[in-house]
């Protein structure tokens, strides 16, 4: 039987170090790979629109994908807690949990999906003024959010079907899905801005598209990787009392999570607003390095994310140990990397990324920073995919409560007196605050298995 077959877990023997350090690689290379198709559709948008008229259209979409960051990574959990609960399921070998924790994942997303859309109206409005910004980036950004805002369904069900991937450890159709999907939104981008003339509801328009055709592929994918052999799904099976209520606890705390670190990068964009238009476009072009990393090193979180809920359904402390040390070490090494090629390259990359003379001088100002964060970035990263794996939900919600307040804190203090340079220090203590407090937590997962396993 295939090692990665969800009809058999994967082994929990003890392991010599050199296998554990391949068994990551192989299962994080192609989730690097993955993710690292996102910011590069991200650059792509802020390309295209940093070469349109003026800075007004470059903060549009910056104020459009963080309302879509928002509406839509707000509700991460159905990822996060899929890919958890799938992976415990996946350790344990019980396919039937496999399968039910799919369905009510997608249940979930659908009935999200359609209240988005029944709401997108007053939503958007609300969200556009909340966030500030000139009159004209809000209008591009409202263009773009009307576009884009039709897929809510389909994008939200594409993070369940990530998330069973990854639970399951098919790493490499993870990469296949997610490059079809950014590969149908950069073509469609292309076509819809300079063939059509749509402008910034066009760059919406065509996230929207590859969401669509996105999804039709992960049905495929479902249906046809399908576990063969089990009683069609009974209702009472899909709506257990005691499933469900995990479920609810478990994406609770994870949106509570998601709706702090979004607040973060909310907050600095709305403090950065108010500074005008060429350093809300400077601070933007920035983010999409802090964007870059994040997805890079999210690969090695997602491997641990994999590895740590596969040891925890199979009860095993020493998988759990291993998982957790060479995640670590790869991904330290991963952040580094980032950061040498940002103090070296970053000022190219600024310049690919705009042709506007203001934001490219501003964004160069800033640069350092956006250079260091990934050395401080990279502790949080790694953990938040530790207990996500493990689906201890509640230290990730009390650790980004108390990192919000931080930032809140410290953006208040520096932004004032530093400027814009405040402001990154402020998000950078954020950074550090995320990996310290959850790091206080890692010694309760371990003590948590040795309960389970006596």
């Amino acid at each position: 039987m295939h090692a990665n077959s969800p009809d058999a877990p994967p082994a929990t023997a003890p392991a010599l170090p050199v296998r554990w350090h391949r068994r990551v690689l192989a299962l994080a290379f192609p989730i690097v790979l993955a993710n690292l198709t996102q910011p590069i559709l991200g650059a792509v948008d802020t390309a295209v629109a940093g070469h349109l008229e003026n800075a007004s259209y470059l903060g549009g979409v910056a104020l459009g994908g963080l309302f879509f960051n928002f509406v839509f990574w707000g509700f991460g959990f159905l990822r996060m807690g899929t890919t958890g609960l799938v992976a415990q399921a996946f350790g344990a070998g019980d396919r039937a949990g496999v399968r039910s924790n799919i369905a009510r994942a997608l249940l979930l997303a659908c009935a999200i999906g359609a209240v988005v859309l029944a709401v997108q109206a007053p939503l958007i409005e609300y969200a556009i003024r909340a966030l500030g910004g000139s009159a004209a980036v809000q209008q591009h950004a409202r263009a773009y959010c009307h576009a884009r805002i039709w897929a809510a369904p389909f994008a939200l069900a594409n993070y369940v079907v990530l998330g069973w991937l990854l639970g399951t450890q098919r790493v490499r159709l993870a990469l296949v899905t997610q490059v079809w999907i950014n590969a149908v939104n950069i073509v469609a981008v292309l076509l819809y801005v300079y063939r059509f003339d749509w402008g910034i509801a066009g760059i919406g328009a065509a996230t929207a598209t590859a969401d669509a055709v996105g999804f039709a592929f992960g049905a495929f994918l479902l249906w046809h990787l399908r576990p063969r052999g089990l009683p069609a799904l009974a209702r009472s099976e899909l709506f257990d009392a005691a499933a469900l209520k995990r479920v609810v606890a478990i994406n609770r705390d994870i949106f509570i999570r998601t709706l702090c670190l979004l607040s973060s990068f909310a907050w600095f964009t709305h403090l950065g607003a108010r500074q005008g238009d060429a350093t809300l476009a400077a601070n933007a072009l920035l983010l999409n390095f802090q964007t870059f990393m994040a997805y890079g090193l999210d690969g090695f979180a997602h491997a641990a994310e994999a590895l740590v809920g596969a040891a925890l359904g199979a009860r095993d402390r020493h998988a759990f140990s291993r998982a957790v040390k060479v995640t670590m070490l790869w991904s330290a090494l991963g952040a580094l990397g980032f950061s040498i090629v940002y103090w070296s390259a970053g000022g190219w990359i600024i310049a690919q990324l705009t042709d506007q003379p203001a934001v490219r001088e501003s964004a160069r100002t800033y640069l350092g920073w956006a250079a260091l964060s990934p050395v401080i970035s990279v502790w949080g990263f790694l953990l938040d995919g530790v207990f996500i794996g493990a689906t201890r939900t509640r230290e990730l919600m009390v650790s980004m409560v108390i990192s919000l307040a931080v930032f809140v804190g410290a953006s208040w203090a520096l932004a004032g007196s530093g400027g814009n340079h405040g402001l990154w220090v402020a998000l950078l203590i954020f950074m550090g605050a995320r990996g310290v407090t959850l790091a206080r937590f890692v010694p309760r997962i371990a003590h948590g298995i040795r309960s389970d396993a006596a």
